[in-house]
């Protein structure tokens, strides 16, 4: 049973989930309270936005129209099955860990449904794009991890979300075990990867609940940066946004994702974080009644405009169009 929401103080905005041509973010605008609009945003110029059509709550699976199946680029295909980026599947081709119906695969070759494809010896279920991939939005709760393989055996995200036949849902990034909000998830390996590729520089965005109140000075610290073990690291923006006694809670936004990386900037300015929620992800913003443990899944349109955004017009297979059938 999902858990109830804690109330806060904190609405996310929605901000462009990109820099500006100087480097600087956009300027937020103002919050509100319907609902965010999830459309997908690049360099490319904004198309109009759309929000998912479908009503949140447990998901359900979008209808996706399906095409025979045609011969495609094997190192494409294993991309698309989650397995890796087209790069590394290429470098895996070229050093004879793939192979097609028992032959050892070669750079450029093609394969057809059908063809039995083993990487390192282990077959692999691969995606022909004619059907397009599924994408969710989870909202991950506190107490979960974003891992299949965990030592410790705590929860993992990945027994919330719906079950597949055929594929897998493959995370856009992670979320601390501590940390709860939004997380992304596709069966698209390729166009996972492209989500969290650093020259897109898409916007990540928290609501953070920290105990005591950082000075103005403090303030200008994580603006400028801050130096971290793994380098310098900075805000693109930082907000106010209330709280009450101990508790005050701030609205930050970089554009990357390292381990623990705003749990530890606050720290290197001599804060402790008491709560962190992730509210946006370029340009996906946190349903407000989405609840915790709860996922929404993209329509077909969405995921379609969402995939000529980010220059994957070629893994979207046209729409089957029906005759009208004679009187």
């Amino acid at each position: 049973m999902p858990r109830k929401p804690r109330n806060t103080p904190f609405r996310p905005a929605a901000p462009d989930s990109r820099r500006s041509r100087t480097g600087r973010p956009a300027p937020a605008e103002a919050p509100t309270e319907e609902a965010p609009e999830v459309a997908a945003r690049t360099r490319r110029p904004p198309r109009p936005a759309a929000a998912p059509s479908r009503a949140p709550g447990a998901s359900s699976r979008a209808r996706h129209q399906e095409a025979p199946g045609k011969p495609e680029r094997l190192h494409k295909l294993l991309a698309q099955s989650g397995i890796g980026s087209r790069r590394e599947m290429e470098e895996a081709i070229a050093a004879g860990r793939v192979t097609v119906n028992g032959e050892t695969a070669r750079i450029g070759q093609s394969a057809t449904p059908g063809d039995r494809i083993k990487l390192n010896g282990r077959l692999v279920n691969v995606k022909f794009s004619n059907r397009l991939p599924r994408v969710l939005i989870y909202h991950k709760p506190e107490g979960e991890i974003v891992s299949r393989d965990d030592p410790e055996h705590r929860p993992s995200v990945f027994t919330a979300l719906p079950r597949l036949s055929g594929s897998r849902w493959v995370a856009v990034g992670r979320l601390d075990f501590n940390t709860s909000g939004l997380l992304l998830f596709t069966t698209s390996g390729e166009l996972a990867n492209r989500l969290m590729h650093p020259r897109y520089e898409l916007v990540r965005e928290y609501a953070v609940r920290v105990l005591g109140e950082l000075s103005s000075e403090a303030q200008q610290r994580l603006l400028d940066g801050v130096e971290l073990d793994d380098g310098p690291a900075q805000f693109s923006t930082l907000q106010e946004a209330g709280g009450e006694g101990v508790n005050h809670w701030y609205r930050v936004s970089l554009f990357e994702g390292r381990n623990r990386e705003v749990r530890r900037m606050f720290e290197a300015v001599g804060v402790a974080v008491s709560r962190l929620m992730r509210v946006r992800y370029g340009p996906f913003a946190l349903p407000p009644n989405l609840r915790r443990g709860q996922s929404l899944e993209l329509d077909e349109k969405d995921i379609r405009r969402l995939l000529a955004d980010f220059g994957m017009e070629d893994a979207v297979p046209r729409p089957v169009v029906r005759k009208p059938r004679a009187r």
